[in-house]
């Protein structure tokens, strides 16, 4: 089934692009992005369970920790590095994205919103952390460890020293982006393609 946030991915990368899937999973953005964008792609877990996956459909992908960051990788040696829906899960979520753009020359970057106004609802009113389909985790089992907003995702670029280029805000992963006045309020899911200015 298409994932709608990876085909917005997608079209942020440039045709024949060179790519690095950071967190790549099963590796179904990275299969798609080579066979619909034709990129030169490649990519990197910490799971070893999704190397194996990956490496089954034959993909090139290594295990990797990415809060170790990506001393493998020379600088701007690739046209884009993506990280989707995995920054919230890093120990040292703001190495890794200055290492996304140092080694690529536009990082893509998706993660949950959690200034979302249903999860502020939920704590606000129930006095518990937040879950939601988008995040189904208990507070005792999630894999989120770094909670983050659109309006902290800007604050980072700006004292990274990263262009935002393009900003996309989704109420749903099942739903079409569509302009909204108040994204940090209203967006699930962000999606930001980045590079240094």
């Amino acid at each position: 089934m298409a994932r709608l946030d990876y085909e917005l991915i997608e079209s942020l990368v440039p045709e024949g692009a060179a790519v690095l899937d950071l967190g790549c999973g099963d590796g179904q953005l990275l299969e798609e992005l080579i066979a619909k964008r034709h990129a030169r792609g490649s990519g990197v877990d910490v799971s070893q369970a999704a190397v194996e996956a990956c490496v089954a459909r034959g993909l090139p992908v290594v295990h990797g920790d990415l809060d170790e960051g990506l001393a493998d990788f020379a600088d701007d040696s690739l046209d884009v590095v993506i990280l989707s829906l995995s920054l919230q899960q890093l120990r040292r979520p703001r190495r890794a994205v200055r290492e996304m753009a140092r080694v690529g020359r536009l990082a893509i970057v998706s993660f949950p919103n959690f200034a979302h106004w249903s999860l502020r609802a939920q704590l606000a009113f129930r006095g518990r952390m937040p879950v939601s389909k988008d995040l189904p985790f208990q507070w005792w089992d999630t894999p989120n460890i770094h909670l983050c907003t659109i309006r902290d995702f800007r604050a980072l670029c700006r004292e990274e020293g990263l262009c935002i280029e393009r900003e996309i805000a989704l109420r749903a992963l099942d739903r079409p982006p569509a302009r909204l006045r108040r994204p940090n309020l209203t967006a699930r899911i962000a999606i930001f393609s980045v590079r240094r200015c």
